[in-house]
């Protein structure tokens, strides 16, 4: 039975075994980003931890398509400071280097700032009742589509424009653990250009070589919401952008740069 997008190697900590749910829309025998951009955030968190920091921004490369095989993910700090800290991650298959990624790890005020009110980001969004997922544009039986739980507010799959739609982890990233608001986040961003796609799925590929999530809080609950537009060029580049929020506000940015290409 698959119960997570990965298993932790038991003979080495560093390697995990990647499973079904982490199959993308685009090969068979390849991993939609998220999966594995929330496995990168899986082990920056576990860097040299440091209690009263949380990440704030993280950057993935997508350096080429990530296998249905195992991974190798480890993190090291490259730059330390008493109040941010930079960490460096990087995903290897047997081929070598598939994505690499920074992320900016920042000290919590404490005591909390006295800000104006007015300032601060404010909004709720009311997640939609029941199942009111379209059809994933997928032939495969097993993967990323059948991992989450997702619901429109706007737009669709099959609606090509902006649209807003939320996004549930319904498994682990890593077996035996529970996902973390950065690891629902990371994984949730990256369907951006998907939940928003503006060409037909049938006749263009709009994959993203990237992407970075910038985080003013922590998604609280278990649903990250993405508000998502595509731009796309005639010349081949697009972007993504998305705002992210939870049933209780905002809580940053995603983008991803898109190369566009017929089928």
């Amino acid at each position: 039975m698959v119960d997570a997008f990965y298993r932790q190697d038991p003979a080495d900590a560093n390697r995990y075994l990647s499973t079904e749910l982490t199959r993308g829309p685009w090969s068979p025998d390849a991993q939609h980003a998220g999966p594995p951009s929330a496995l990168l955030g899986h082990v920056i968190e576990r860097c040299e931890p440091r209690p009263g920091f949380q990440v704030g921004r993280v950057a993935v490369e997508i350096l080429g398509p990530v296998p249905l095989a195992p991974l190798t993910a480890q993190a090291k700090v490259v730059r330390s400071g008493r109040s941010v800290e930079l960490i460096e991650a990087t995903l290897s298959s047997d081929r070598g280097l598939v994505m690499k990624a920074n992320a900016w790890r920042i000290k919590l005020a404490e005591p909390a700032l006295d800000l104006p009110v007015e300032f601060l980001p404010t909004g709720t969004r009311q997640l939609p009742d029941g199942d009111t997922a379209a059809q994933f544009p997928s032939d495969q039986a097993i993967g990323f589509h059948t991992g989450i739980e997702y619901r429109f507010a706007a737009g669709s799959f099959t609606e090509p424009g902006p649209a807003v739609c939320w996004i549930r982890l319904k498994y682990p990233i890593v077996a035996g653990t529970a996902p973390s608001p950065l690891e629902r986040a990371l994984a949730a961003a990256d369907s951006g250009n998907g939940v928003s796609s503006v060409l037909d799925w049938s006749k263009y590929l709009f994959i993203n070589t990237d992407l970075t999530v910038t985080l003013h809080r922590q998604p609280a609950g278990e649903w990250v919401c993405l508000d998502a537009v595509t731009y796309p060029q005639p010349h081949g580049i697009g972007l993504a952008e998305s705002a992210l929020s939870d049933e209780t506000g905002p809580l940053g940015r995603s983008t991803q740069t898109l190369l566009l290409a017929p089928r």
